[in-house]
């Protein structure tokens, strides 16, 4: 049986706007909570930054993707809870194509992709745990969608901030995003005056 719950927009445009720059890194000096490390993007540079839409499934189903997304929109971010199966892949080529058609910001996944040598040619984030040629299968039997999923311990809801970059991944709250937000922005403006003064002292450095 599927739970199909309703589409959440909790990071707002103007959440989003604040959120252009910030480095997960920098979010890293303020809070551990909402800091996904286990998983890695497939390839770099990377910028990844939208609206969390949720599945759960139940490890070789994955049939409640199609679900999320016929419902996705754009700038949302598929965030694939595989209920502790970390040996196959739930994503591949043609669900990117169906995600780059929606408009999709990237894609989170608990477990594995595959198709790798196609994935890494398209302009879609893809975080994973690694790669794998076990996928897994259209049986129809149960998923959930925009329910509270979990990635390495942290919990994601439906309408949460995603913010991914060559340094991970860290997912907020709405609330607790805004209130990072104005802190994150004035120490990369600190860190950045500090680069500058550093490249006019040793512009050998910098190359």
């Amino acid at each position: 049986m599927f739970d199909i719950q309703p589409r959440v927009v909790g990071a707002s445009p103007s959440l989003l706007s604040r959120y252009e720059e910030i480095a997960t890194s920098t979010l890293g000096h303020f809070t551990d909570f909402g800091a996904i490390t286990g998983l890695q993007p497939l390839r770099r540079p990377v910028r990844l930054l939208g609206n969390a839409l949720t599945v759960r499934i139940p490890h070789i189903d994955g049939s409640v993707i199609r679900r999320a997304l016929e419902m996705a929109c754009p700038g949302d971010v598929l965030v694939i809870d595989m209920s502790g199966d970390e040996q196959r892949a739930c994503w591949g080529e043609l669900r990117s194509y169906a995600a780059l058609r929606k408009g999709l910001a990237g894609i989170v996944t608990s477990g594995c992709v595959t198709d790798v040598q196609q994935l890494a040619t398209l302009d879609l984030p893809v975080y994973s745990r690694g790669i794998s040629p076990l996928t897994t299968r259209a049986l129809e039997l149960e998923g959930e969608v925009n329910t509270p999923v979990s990635i390495d311990g942290v919990t994601v809801n439906a309408g949460d901030l995603v913010i991914g970059d060559d340094d991970g991944l860290f997912v907020l709250s709405p609330p607790r995003a805004e209130a990072l937000a104005s802190q994150a922005i004035d120490k990369q403006c600190q860190e950045e005056s500090r680069r500058r003064q550093l490249m006019a002292e040793y512009p050998e450095w910098f190359r």
